[in-house]
């Protein structure tokens, strides 16, 4: 049985009591217990990174001349057409409006790109990936729109432009994002090309798992109760950002495998890859809510600390964070040396770098 029948013959069982994620059932928690950060181990095992390896791949990677910049320019530029073709304004026009006012308000669309790059280095063409590359930044947007509400993070900007709620009000933000939800999974169903019926059903599977009670959602609430909380540990912190944040972006990356044909050995190393780029991206958003101003990150700055939430710099310090930033990228990037082509790697390597050291 392979991944995808097996992901089928899972939806045809299903009962509801399942915890586990499509692809060799691995929980949604990080692969072993490589993320899990006490006071007495803040780095992970240096034995886990083939050091050797990964240089040769970096080298060789640089070799080929890849000019990441051209590269995201061109992919963002697919996926702002692709995102402005989705949504046309219909009656009635307010909520189409509103949910294109934030889909369309800029962003880096690392999601995405994440997604096309899968799906290109397993074989697949840009394409088949667009429409679930579409629906991840449709859920990312939802996901905005309902963190910014007064009830939730309460905040006035959002990619240097005022939020969804502040502009259409809140009953039509709270609207919007779940029209986003929903017009994700439509665009997913309808518009999946080049890839069989079988995959798309995966691909369906897997990002509702990403965002449902037992991801993004479950992320959203332990973050809201650990607000203010003094006894939070790292533990928490983990489980709060391997699901809030980490879960989509894994969806991204493993949608673009599924979808592209990707092999399960193939899908399981980049479902790794992304669960480690996941928790990055969060621990370097939280360094750059102490380290930058509101004007560098588009966003109100410091708002962690105004509210009093759980940070990586609050628990370990800026300095032991920026080293866990490092670590995660090296072991992020490790689960990328055993694909055979360096050239097609390139930017997944490149876009980990880029979520590692972004400045906004």
């Amino acid at each position: 049985m392979n991944v995808v029948d097996s992901w089928v013959h899972s939806c045809s069982m299903f009962n509801g009591s399942s915890s586990f994620s499509f692809i060799g059932l691995i929980p949604l928690k990080c692969n072993k217990s490589n993320f899990k950060i006490h006071h007495h181990r803040s780095r992970i095992s240096a034995a886990i990174v083939k050091e050797e390896q990964q240089t040769r791949c970096e080298n060789e990677i640089q070799e080929s001349s890849f000019n990441f910049k051209a590269y995201m320019a061109e992919k963002a530029n697919s996926v702002n057409k692709a995102l402005d073709e989705s949504i046309l304004i219909r009656n009635p026009p307010t909520i189409h409006e509103a949910m294109r006012y934030s889909l369309l308000a800029g962003g880096k669309r690392v999601r995405p790109i994440l997604c096309i790059a899968a799906c290109e280095l397993v074989g697949g063409d840009e394409s088949t990936a667009m429409p679930a590359a579409c629906a991840v930044e449709m859920i990312h947007t939802m996901s905005l729109i309902h963190d910014d509400l007064p009830c939730m993070d309460n905040d006035d900007f959002r990619r240097g432009k005022p939020t969804n709620h502040k502009v259409y009000g809140e009953d039509v933000a709270v609207l919007a994002g779940d029209s986003l939800l929903a017009l994700a999974f439509q665009y997913v169903a309808s518009s999946s090309v080049g890839t069989s019926p079988a995959r798309v059903l995966a691909a369906i599977g897997e990002l509702a798992k990403s965002i449902g009670s037992e991801g993004l959602v479950a992320g959203q609430v332990v973050d809201i109760v650990s607000t203010g909380g003094k006894d939070i540990g790292l533990d928490q912190l983990e489980f709060i950002h391997i699901h809030k944040t980490a879960a989509l972006l894994e969806a991204s990356v493993v949608l673009g495998a599924i979808l592209g044909g990707g092999s399960e050995t193939q899908v399981e190393k980049l479902r790794k890859f992304s669960r480690c780029i996941g928790l990055l991206f969060q621990v370097v958003d939280d360094i750059l809510d102490v380290t930058k101003s509101s004007s560098e990150l588009g966003k109100t700055a410091g708002k962690d600390l105004e509210v009093d939430k759980t940070t990586y710099p609050k628990l370990l310090g800026l300095e032991k964070s920026q080293q866990f930033a490092e670590e995660l990228l090296a072991e992020a990037k490790q689960q990328l040396t055993e694909f055979e082509s360096v050239t097609a790697v390139a930017p997944l390597v490149a876009l980990a770098e880029y979520i590692a050291y972004r400045q906004n």
